[in-house]
Formats: structure tokens, sequence, C-alpha cells
């Protein structure tokens, strides 16, 4: 009941939304958790007002997205992706929106 209670507490100002959480248990009963940002397919339907992915990926695209969105989205999700740089999150998040339907207009922004 003591984690309800907190976890509503924590994601008060996110209604709705899908959040990962990782809790540590303690022997003595006691837990930490943290509450980490939505996936990124999620947010990938979100922006595109898509209720799922395409079924075949790479015959039939359901919608698109702009570099720009990619990168709202990378940003937000950089803490908890694994790379370092903002263009390599950036290719993740295009990725996992080519696997699921959704074509990237535009090409890659470089930064020079």
């Amino acid at each position: 009941m003591e984690f309800c209670k907190q976890f509503n507490a924590r994601t008060q100002d996110k209604p709705g939304k899908i959040l990962p959480v990782v809790i540590t248990y303690y022997a003595d009963k006691s837990f930490d958790f943290i509450v980490k940002t939505p996936p990124v397919a999620i947010q990938l339907l979100e922006a595109t007002k898509q209720k799922s992915g395409s079924a075949e990926p790479n015959r039939k695209k359901v919608a698109e997205i702009t570099w720009d969105q990619v990168k709202t989205i990378a940003e937000d999700k950089m803490v908890d992706l694994n790379c370092f740089t903002l263009e390599a999150a950036m290719k993740m998040v295009a990725g996992t929106a080519r696997s699921m339907g959704i074509a990237v207009k535009g090409t890659f922004p470089v930064n020079n």
C-alpha cells in the first residue's frame, strides 16, 4: 500500500501515462523505486496520434514523424538510453520508429 501512495504522489503530474519503475526491495521490508521516462514506442505513438504500430513495418507505413520530433523524444529519453550523444539517441529513436512502421521525414541533421 505504501508503494501505491508514493508512486501516485510522484506521478500525479503524468496521469494515464505508462511509466516504467525500478523497485529495490530490502530485507527489512523497506523499498526504494525510480520512476523512468515513458518508453520510446509509447512516445512515438503519442507524437503520431496512432493506437499501434504497423503489423508489417517494412511494407506498410502507418505515420510519419519529423527529425525535430525525433530530437524532442531523444532529449526526453536521453537519461534512460545507453548512448552518450544526442545524435546517437536520435538514431536509436529513429530505429524504433522504423521498426514500428513510422517513417522519418527528411535527412538526418548533421552538426558541423
